[in-house]
């Protein structure tokens, strides 16, 4: 049975150093959110906290039922809840009672001088305890009353709870400094440069939704009259994807040789090097177009992508829908190509998944209603400048954090310079 000492209950192992109960199973997670403390004055309460005690404010808004403010020690993730109740209520008879809420303290002694020092009341001073602590009770401005603990196993436990905070954080560190120096890497995998081509304006964009992403676009240029624009999604995201497009980018790049000769037979090679170098389930749909400035010919394979866009300056709009399977998925890839003529005024976008299904606050998706009302609303502008437009209002629609990596090219068909 419980003994009482000090006007206390003690448990029958007063160790605080038990075994804990296993709390796995799959249970959903579940935590103490907050204790009450029922005070007369906010500010007062939040200055004797916070300057004497050296808990910091976690929350302080005003709802329709009044103020309601979240205070926290330096140390743990215990909150504070500071209601100030109506004078005459129920609740307002509880201020100045005791809180039965205690802290642990790695030295005892320490802290009571320190507090003691900043005006902080202790009805009783540390006294050492039967079960092996120290143990000291305390007022805050409005009388609430709580208890003070410490012991040398309390004393272990929390050094061991600061060292893993420690390391935990450094190790953190580490990985943020690593992400950003793949996020610089990855940065320099996109095009560098931008052939200049006499009858084609382009720009491409790419915002990764994390530190890295799976989206790619990119430039290559075939010699001085033939320009390849690319845009590709990997499967997945973050670092796992990323890696998969670093790998995409290589293969592609070292077949570059072939794609002006043998489009079908470039995209055969990346299907094959890709499949063979990543996973089962690693994929990536790719769209990749030719355009010639002589001709303005604009040869495509659609590898499983989402439909090009080729916008007339006639105002219609024609889909270059897919034509072969994405890559990655089978050893063997059959390619069809799709050929198209491209007159000045007419636009050609080629986008991810990122710009159509980025949704607002009713889950309403921007669309490929939206991409082509933006870009017949922007049409007048460069081609970067259309980027830059279409970008900013699919980041207005959106709502929360960025769900998936937004890719978009824009190739406008000029006259040529006289």
């Amino acid at each position: 049975m419980a003994g009482e000492r000090n006007g206390r209950d003690i448990p029958p192992n007063p160790s605080p150093l038990s075994a804990p109960a296993d709390c796995g199973g799959g249970n959903p997670y579940l935590r103490v959110f907050k204790s009450n403390v029922f005070v007369r004055n906010h500010d007062r309460a939040i200055d004797f906290y916070v300057n004497r005690l050296g808990f910091c404010v976690v929350a302080d808004q005003r709802f329709e039922f009044g103020r309601w403010v979240a205070i926290a020690p330096p140390d743990g993730t215990a909150v504070l809840a500071l209601l100030a109740p109506r004078r005459g209520s129920e609740n307002y008879r509880l201020i100045g009672r005791n809180t039965q809420i205690a802290f642990i303290a790695e030295d005892v002694n320490a802290t009571y001088d320190l507090w003691s020092g900043r005006g902080v009341h202790f009805n009783q001073p540390p006294q050492p305890q039967l079960w092996g602590g120290v143990f000291a009770r305390f007022e805050d401005i409005d009388g609430n009353i709580f208890e003070l603990l410490g012991s040398d196993e309390m004393s272990r436990l929390i050094e061991a709870q600061r060292r893993a905070a420690s390391e935990r954080l450094e190790a953190e560190r580490r990985l943020e400094h690593e992400l950003l120096i793949a996020r610089q890497v990855q940065a320099r995998l996109f095009p560098q440069t931008s052939p200049a081509l006499r009858t084609l304006d382009y720009a491409g964009v790419c915002v990764q939704a994390r530190h890295v992403g799976g989206d790619y676009y990119d430039f290559l240029s075939f010699g001085p009259d033939r320009l390849g624009l690319l845009v590709g999604d990997i499967s997945g995201k973050g670092i796992a994807a990323a890696l998969l497009m670093a790998n995409l980018q290589a293969n592609l790049r070292s077949l570059l040789a072939m794609a002006r000769e043998q489009p079908r037979g470039f995209l055969r090679r990346a299907n094959e090097a890709f499949f063979h170098n990543t996973g089962d389930s690693a994929y990536s749909t790719i769209f990749f177009a030719e355009y010639c400035d002589e001709t303005r010919q604009l040869c495509y394979a659609n590898c499983g992508h989402l439909p090009g866009l080729l916008l007339r300056a006639t105002g219609a709009v024609e889909e270059l829908a897919p034509t072969a399977t994405p890559l990655g998925l089978f050893r063997d890839l059959e390619v069809e190509t799709g050929v198209s003529r491209m007159d000045p005024g007419d636009v050609l976008a080629l986008y991810t998944d990122g710009v159509t299904e980025a949704c607002n606050a009713d889950q309403e998706e921007f669309g490929q209603h939206r991409l082509i009302a933006a870009l017949e609303q922007h049409a007048g502008r460069s081609a970067q400048a259309t980027v830059d437009a279409v970008l900013a209002d699919v980041q207005r629609h959106s709502v929360g954090e960025q769900a998936d990596d937004i890719t978009l090219i824009v190739a406008k068909c000029t006259n040529p310079p006289q």
